[in-house]
């Protein structure tokens, strides 16, 4: 009797497309991030508080109440329809978004910077109707310039809504769309991309929503914009360490950073995009637009 010897090959883990948030960690680890950058920079005092914020927002939404998701025909219609599940620009918004903002308020108006407690101050007064268009303006991507300084905080009191709208979905529930540079989740623009440690998303690029903290895996070397392969280059700041770059684009004349946890595992998107401020002026500088907001600065890059 003949024996025969038969390869055996493991299966292995595919990488997941999507990474929904993980809200026991999100927030703190980014308070974190912002409270040791902020360490002996130019804009220490600034990030030193964001890091306050991004605390306050771990705290708000382990206390919010259940956030109720979309029903199983909208779920359902959505995925028929390739459209994200939690889709901001239409979905109805939880009148939570509008508690937590009142907490973000009350939780830092103690040690909050003089000029920020201003703007604090006239947050607690706004009328309902009045916050959910501040709100409409952060969603749909056209803040007033006369509202900026209260738009970051309306912002930090979204993702807190929709991180946990997002947090309790079914992976499954996800798919490409069509445009690749949104995110499938909730429809919002990329803060950043992520090159990413781990197992089996080693060296994968993923993109990073500004509002609902989901991420979906994305070619490197490709314009998260208009996704050409070509004229894509990467700039950094003179002496930096490389964690994070400028990723620039010739045919649509954009970019977006990209963060890279080889060169630092503690990067985060958020934080570290706001760290790097002139970065930002050094790519504008040179032609290019920012294709995506950071919603705790949002409406200082014209997005």
């Amino acid at each position: 009797m003949q024996t025969q010897a038969i390869d055996f090959h493991p299966p292995v883990d595919e990488a997941t497309p999507y990474l929904l948030p993980v809200p026991a960690t999100l927030f703190a680890e980014r308070a974190d991030r912002f409270a040791a950058l902020a360490v002996g920079h130019s804009l220490g005092e600034w990030l030193a508080f964001l890091g306050r914020l991004s605390r306050a927002q771990h705290e708000i939404l382990k206390g919010l109440p259940a956030l109720p998701l979309p029903d199983a025909a909208s779920l359902e219609q959505a995925h028929t329809h390739r459209m994200p599940p939690l889709n901001a620009s239409s979905l109805s918004r939880p009148v939570a978004w509008r508690f937590a903002l009142q907490q973000l308020i009350l939780r830092l108006d103690s040690d909050a910077p003089e000029a920020a407690k201003g703007t604090l101050k006239v947050l607690f007064t706004v009328s309902d109707a009045e916050l959910e268009r501040l709100a409409d303006m952060v969603l749909g991507g056209e803040p007033d310039a006369e509202q900026a300084a209260l738009l970051p905080f309306v912002g930090a009191a979204l993702q807190i809504v929709f991180t946990g709208l997002a947090s309790q979905l079914d992976v499954r529930q996800l798919q490409p769309l069509d445009a690749h540079g949104v995110c499938p989740c909730c429809g919002s623009l990329p803060v950043a991309s992520v090159v990413r440690l781990g197992a089996t998303i080693n060296n994968l690029r993923y993109l990073h929503c500004s509002l609902c903290n989901t991420e979906w895996n994305v070619a490197r070397a490709t314009c998260t914009t208009c996704a050409t392969d070509q004229g894509v280059a990467l700039l950094e700041l003179e002496g930096s360490k490389g964690a994070v770059r400028a990723e620039t684009c010739d045919a649509c004349k954009s970019y977006l950073k990209i963060v890279y946890q080889e060169k630092d595992p503690q990067v985060d998107p958020v934080a570290d995009d706001l760290a790097t401020l002139a970065l930002d002026m050094l790519v504008d500088e040179a032609g290019y637009g920012r294709s995506g907001p950071n919603l705790l600065l949002v409406g200082a890059y014209g997005s």
